[in-house]
């Protein structure tokens, strides 16, 4: 069971990514206080989490909680890493002074989103002074670069190709589609023994983003693992038994052909099913919906 927690510290962005699967941008609501970090840091401990990431949105935002949240973390002997856009890296030395107080606070890892998604010119500008700031404070670094749904392989560190979720939905205009029976399967998350979880800033512990298999501030995360039970989950089980495909069966929702992968699949279906299991499907404004 999971031994790796990343925090979406916060919903906000500065920008409206096509590809995002969460909804951010700057109009969106949800941002950890530090008091609600620490006593998910003190939880996760006692949960066997030995990894942390803290991510967004666009977690520099915040960055006197971020910086708070690494030391603690730190603190309670946990690897911590940051996903970010870079957006604050606007000269070489501005990037040094945003990045010499988390490398002594002990930041163990950087990561980049670098693709044309966040910037017209990938690997330029504030994306290169973010990591040459990085390396040179002995910060380990990453990037991650998201393809356009039509393209092929370019040179990245990380290339993942776009999940037709959230936001992402809408970029499924150029992309061949298949009958729904094909799909089944979830090729991108280990839903049985998943490695990782992520944590919103209302508490949803998340397998799948959207997906919840439990509250902290209704139950603590060391139960939230150990009374987990997928094939016992409404939304879970069916994805184990029989992927998205099965899930559109036991649920009557509409078949056809008209989906673009996995994924595009699944959160249709799921959002379909928002009412029926507000619980698990949350927060409404994953799936595009203003709930808050």
């Amino acid at each position: 069971m999971f031994t790796g927690l990343h925090f979406l510290l916060t919903y906000t962005c500065l920008f409206k990514c096509d590809h995002c699967f969460l909804y951010c941008g700057p109009e969106a609501k949800g941002t950890f206080t530090f008091a609600e970090i620490d006593d998910a840091l003190r939880q996760a401990i006692d949960a066997g989490i030995d990894t942390v990431f803290f991510e967004g949105g666009e977690p520099f935002l915040y960055y006197p909680i971020m910086l708070e949240s690494v030391r603690r973390a730190k603190r309670l002997g946990l690897w911590v890493g940051i996903v970010t856009n870079g957006y604050w890296a606007t000269a070489l030395d501005d990037a040094e002074l945003w990045l010499k107080p988390l490398k002594v606070a002990g930041l163990d890892e950087l990561t980049i989103s670098n693709d044309e998604y966040h910037s017209d010119e990938p690997s330029r500008g504030t994306t290169d002074n973010a990591l040459t700031a990085a390396k040179s404070l002995g910060i380990n670094t990453s990037c991650i670069w998201v393809d356009q749904p039509e393209s092929a392989d370019t040179e990245c560190n990380d290339h993942v190709k776009v999940m037709f979720k959230g936001r992402a939905v809408e970029l499924t205009e150029s992309v061949r589609r298949r009958q729904y029976s094909v799909f089944r399967e979830c090729p991108h998350e280990n839903l049985a023994e998943p490695e990782r979880a992520h944590l919103d800033p209302f508490g949803n512990v998340f397998v799948c983003q959207g997906l919840s298999i439990g509250n902290i501030r209704e139950k603590s995360l060391k139960k939230i693992k150990r009374d987990y039970r997928p094939q016992d989950h409404p939304i879970i089980g069916p994805l184990l038994r029989g992927g998205p495909a099965e899930l559109a069966e036991i649920y009557g929702l509409p078949q056809g052909t008209d989906y673009a992968d996995h994924c595009h699949l699944c959160f249709l279906i799921r959002k379909e099913l928002l009412s029926m299991f507000p619980q698990y499907l949350c927060p409404a404004q994953v799936y595009g919906i203003s709930d808050r």
